[in-house]
Formats: C-alpha cells, structure tokens, sequence
C-alpha cells in the first residue's frame, strides 16, 4: 500500500490495518517457534544412536554385518591333536582284510600270524527306492449261498492316496523343518528318493495331515496351560499375501504354537481358556500383559534397553541399572549350585540396589527416562527367579522355540491358505514337544499321524 492509499484511509482503517498485521506476525512467530521446536526434535533423533540387534529387539538380520578381519592378519591356531570318528558299534558288515603270503619272501601266513589289528568303518548309504505293496482284493460269488464275496482291506492298506504314513512323515519333515518349498520337495523326492510325486500330492498330503496334527497338538496345549510357568513370545508371519502373527506359549515339558492375524492380547487370552499360570515370563509388550498371576521380564530385553540408553548419552540411572542387571543373569546362571538361603540374600541384596536406583531424580533423557519409570511400576517383575528356580531369567526359550518359523517365513514366504498356517502350527508344537521328551522331528511326526502321544507321561 503506497503513502497516498495510507493518507486516504480513516484512522478506524488504520487501526484495523495495525491489529491485521499484529496478529498476522503473532501467527508467523508461533509458526516460527513450532518448526523450531520440530527441527530440534528432528536434530534430537538424528543425534540419537541407532537401534541395533544388541541395544534393542531388533532381530539379528535386520543389523549390519561387520566386515570380518583378514585372515592372513590373523594368528595362526595352534595345533590340536586329531580325534578319529568313533567306531559304530554293530557294524552291518565284517571285511576281514588278511595276508596269504608274505609280500617280501611269500612265506604262507596264517590269522595267527597278524595279530595286529587296524579297524575303521567305511559309511555309505544304500540305494533308495520306495517299497510299493500291491494289494490285490478278491472277490467273488459264494457258491454255497450265491452271494457276492469281497475280501476285506488289509489293515494299514486302505484305498485312497497311494502314499503311506512314512511317505507322509518324511514329506512334514522335509516340508516344516527344512523350510523345502513344493516344488523342490517334489524334485527332491524324485531325485534322492526315487518317488515320483507331483506338488498337488504333496499339498493333499498336507491337508490330510491337518487332522491327526490337531489331535496331537490338542494335549500338548493342556500341558502348557496346566503349567505353573509359561513363557510366550511372538513373530511375524504371512498368510494368503498379510501379515499374521505367531504366538509360542511353552513350559518345560511343552511347547505350543498359534498362527494367528492378531497380535492383541486376546489371542492369549483365547488360548488359556480361563486358566492363569502363576508366573508368565515375557517381555515389556502390552499384548504379553495379565495373563499370569505374576510376571518375570525377561532380563535379555532389558539388557538391551540399558545400553540403547547408555549409547544415547545416559550417565545417570542406565548404567547402574544395567550392572544390576548383569549381577542378576550372574546369580541366574549360577542358580542351580545355591542353596536357598543364599538365594534369598542374593534377592535382598538385589533389591536394596534397585532401591538406591530408583531412589534418584527421574532422568532427563527420553530413552532413559522411559526405562527408570517402566523399572519404578514394574519393580516386582524384575527378580522373581533369584527364590523361583523354575523361572528363568529370560524369555530365550520362547526366541529358540520361534527361530525356526523364522527361518521358514524367510525361504517360503510362509502360507498361501489359513489351513496351511494351522497345520504348520500343529506340526511345529509336535516337533518341538516331541524334541523335549527325547522324539527327534521324524519321530514325532510319525507318533503324531499314527494317534500316539509325543509326551511321555510322568
């Protein structure tokens, strides 16, 4: 507005040009403030250190790989002595390698003559083939009562898939544990095995499974909820192109899993039916909250929170904590060998240390600040095992328990349908109960489509 416009206006105009111009600078200056105050909150998380495999619960394959040292810097191992295969105990063959005659002057040599023996096996497998059974059913007319006469199926014959329960068996193996996707287990069956067999046959062998692996899979989910102790975790998985979610909910006698396309916590909830283990042993997620009478927080996670906080420039309560946490796996691996009485010191002295911990000013620091008030209302959770011994410190069992679905989700890209999900699920808990109670994979899954128990009872 140039000067003749300002001098035409009345001073009511002016008064009102001077009020619109003071707020419009007002409203730039708190438009100035807000992106100040962004562009300090955006330096803060640039400054901050990066989350890590080792100071937070990001997976080991989302962390960078370190280049590993030269090896022609390195310095070289010392010698061992050698340690020769043991000899199999019964042998499937006896070669009996002998002298006739002496190969210097062909002097005629008898047994008596070698008594010095060198024995070593020599390992091969033998040709393998599938083993067919052709079954052949009579019938007829009876020529006392002329009525038409079938034989009965033998038992273990039936008529339907050609393929028998140890095909099935090997086919669940390959498939769950292996992580071998339909096409090359099809290959492979033909190529190691000898079986012609199309990816059709191999998904109906699947689906047939589903049926015995959910029966199996039925008591080892009682185990787990009439347990004292449970440990649960979970991870991610794919089903039909979205995300699901794999839960593991385990004891020391068994282990469960459930696929399912939530994460909440109801998906707990549904699984223990009403029951409540005395202690559950968990992270810090939500979803993992309430469900037993007690919690134990895994120590592992908390470890790696204290030093996420101690990279992001804590010097207050993180590095403190962090040793007390370390005391406490100390005393945790040494459980076994401590009597009770030392126990329960250990477990006031632990407690008089998070006292003076917790006793200070609450940090500044966001990271920090966030892991002194979790450690202030969840005090109780943090050493239950030091007087439980069948607690354990951390949650590593239920991370083991879930690493081969990991593996699987990765090679496979897990499911194309729901019920593949449920009978991976299935066959994953028999597997790994069955591994507790001495089975290996083969021989669970075996036990499982014949209706046998893969727990031992007592």
């Amino acid at each position: 507005m140039n000067r003749a416009a300002l001098l035409s206006l009345s001073q009511d105009d002016l008064i009102a040009l001077l009020l619109a111009q003071q707020a419009q600078i007002e409203a730039q200056a708190a438009q100035i403030a807000a992106l100040t105050a962004r562009v300090a909150e955006l330096e803060a998380k640039l400054a901050a250190p990066a989350k890590t495999p080792d100071n937070s619960s990001l997976p080991p394959s989302k962390g960078e790989k370190p280049n590993l040292p030269d090896r022609s810097k390195k310095k070289p191992r010392p010698s061992r002595p050698g340690v020769a295969r043991a000899l199999a105990e019964h042998p499937d063959r006896l070669i009996e390698a002998t002298l006739a005659a002496c190969p210097h002057c062909a002097h005629p040599l008898g047994l008596a003559d070698q008594p010095d023996i060198h024995a070593y096996d020599h390992v091969d497998l033998p040709p393998i083939r599938p083993v067919v059974a052709r079954i052949n059913r009579h019938s007829g007319v009876c020529p006392c009562c002329d009525q038409r006469i079938v034989a009965p199926v033998p038992d273990g014959f039936e008529p339907g898939s050609p393929f028998g329960p140890g095909v099935c068996a090997l086919i669940l193996h390959l498939h769950i544990t292996q992580a071998i996707s339909f096409e090359r287990l099809a290959r492979l069956m033909a190529e190691v095995f000898g079986l012609t067999i199309s990816e059709g046959a191999i998904a109906n062998i699947l689906a047939r499974a589903q049926t015995p692996l959910l029966a199996a899979a039925a008591p080892i989910a009682q185990e787990v909820r009439g347990s004292s102790v449970v440990g649960s975790d979970e991870t991610s998985a794919r089903v039909r192109g979205k995300t699901w979610w794999q839960w593991v909910l385990l004891s020391s006698t068994a282990v469960y899993h459930v696929i399912a396309d939530t994460r909440a916590a109801s998906v707990v909830t549904t699984f223990l039916a009403g029951e409540r283990p005395a202690v559950w042993v968990a992270d810090r997620y939500g979803g993992q909250l309430g469900h037993g009478g007690v919690r134990q927080m895994c120590l592992a996670h908390l470890l790696r929170d204290a030093k996420y906080a101690i990279e992001a420039g804590d010097t207050g309560f993180a590095p403190g904590f962090r040793l007390l946490l370390l005391r406490a796996v100390a005393i945790g691996q040494r459980r076994d060998k401590l009597k009770d009485t030392t126990l329960a010191q250990y477990s006031a002295d632990l407690e008089r240390r998070l006292n003076r911990l917790l006793s200070g000013a609450e940090p500044i620091q966001p990271s920090e600040r966030r892991l002194f008030r979790a450690m202030r209302r969840d005090r109780d959770d943090l050493c239950r095992f030091v007087t439980r011994r069948d607690v354990p410190y951390t949650n590593n069992a239920c991370e083991r328990a879930l690493r081969p679905s990991v593996i699987f989700r990765k090679v496979t890209n897990c499911f194309r349908a729901e019920w593949g999900a449920k009978v991976y699920a299935a066959a994953a808990s028999v597997i790994a109960t069955g591994r507790l109670h001495g089975l290996t994979a083969l021989e669970a899954l075996q036990a499982a489509l014949a209706g046998k128990p893969v727990m031992r009872s007592g």
